[in-house]
């Protein structure tokens, strides 16, 4: 991995075409100064990205990168043909685009040609009629880096929260929370806090059903699938306390109990998030060889074009990046859990 971020940038996949993801990264970078914009290149499409600036009433020049820096914006043009001519459009051909901006920004981190990836959203059914059949980004990821899974952690200031399961029914959620997924999610998580600084992470297992089960009268998938992975946890070192129920462990971890919650499935996990951070909140992928920050919020398609999508988001995504990146290069980060 290069050592300087000016070589080696962050690179921002602007996701759908149609979608606000254009505008909330021309806006984001807008408001950096000349020299913190050329630690970044977006992945895109030039005319697409011109339009999201007319749109925003931005004047800033789009450069190809690796052109020296001008105080424009860096951009990594990926030509897609048939993209439409304006905003708000479903399209197949905006999800072939997000997917192969995609694909060349884990090229470029999988080489150490970019120092990691931070992503604009993305439309799950323009991927899928694309013929992309992921559900999202995290299982992109996984499939394009070579890993059998990957992980979404939601960070925010005053609450983390990393899920066991995300884009599944209910119903496999529930069959996807075994001990060895418990464990393997704790796992993650605790190597990544301790990443970013958190020496000894305190780590709380919100439970699957109302009251953790209350002993077998709501249901014994606490007490038989949780449990075991908690306490194998705990036999490894870890700081780990659990199932609590889950209408109780985000407000003690929002209050400073905890340094990260291990949501069971994906709402019991965005809800709270979503309530104290829906603007700030940023999802990172982990268990995979590059980093990736995003954006937590989706396309927009009513709202993009007019100019009234909120970058505060993108601003938090691109920061997180900048933290991943600098712990990257003071100790070069190795597979967070052994054999993924």
């Amino acid at each position: 991995m290069a050592q300087h971020q000016r070589s080696a940038p962050i690179v921002i996949t602007m996701g759908d075409p149609s979608g606000v993801g254009p505008e909330v990264t021309v806006k984001a970078l807008a408001t950096l100064s000349p020299d913190e914009r050329g630690d970044y290149a977006v992945i895109g499409d030039k005319g697409v990205l011109a339009r999201a600036l007319a749109a925003s009433g931005i004047d800033l020049p789009l450069q190809d990168w690796p052109a020296p820096p001008s105080g424009g914006l860096s951009v990594i043009d990926v030509p897609v043909e048939g993209l439409p001519d304006r905003f708000g459009v479903l399209s197949p051909r905006c999800g072939e685009a997000a997917f192969q901006y995609i694909r060349k920004a884990v090229e470029l981190a999988g080489t150490g040609e970019a120092a990691g990836i931070v992503t604009a959203p993305i439309n799950k059914e323009a991927l899928n009629a694309a013929g992309h059949h992921y559900d999202g980004h995290t299982g992109l990821l996984a499939h394009l880096t070579g890993r059998r899974a990957s992980w979404m952690l939601l960070a925010s200031e005053r609450l983390n929260v990393i899920h066991v399961s995300t884009h599944v029914a209910l119903k496999e959620a529930i069959r996807r929370a075994t001990p060895e997924g418990v464990l393997e999610t704790i796992r993650v998580g605790h190597a990544h806090l301790r990443r970013m600084g958190i020496a000894e992470p305190r780590i709380a297992v919100a439970g699957i059903n109302p009251h953790c089960g209350e002993n077998g009268l709501f249901g014994t998938e606490d007490d038989e699938q949780i449990v075991p992975g908690v306490e194998a946890a705990r036999a490894e070192g870890i700081d780990v306390v659990g199932p609590i129920s889950a209408d109780t462990v985000y407000h003690r971890a929002y209050q400073g109990g905890f340094d990260l919650v291990i949501a069971q499935y994906h709402d019991q996990g965005h809800i709270p998030i979503k309530l104290v951070a829906f603007d700030t909140a940023v999802n990172v992928s982990l268990g995979l060889p590059i980093d990736r920050s995003s954006v937590d919020h989706g396309t927009a398609f009513d709202i993009a074009g007019t100019g009234k999508a909120k970058y505060v988001n993108m601003l938090s995504a691109l920061a997180y990046a900048r933290r991943l990146a600098g712990s990257r290069r003071e100790a070069p980060v190795q597979d967070e859990v052994e054999g993924l």
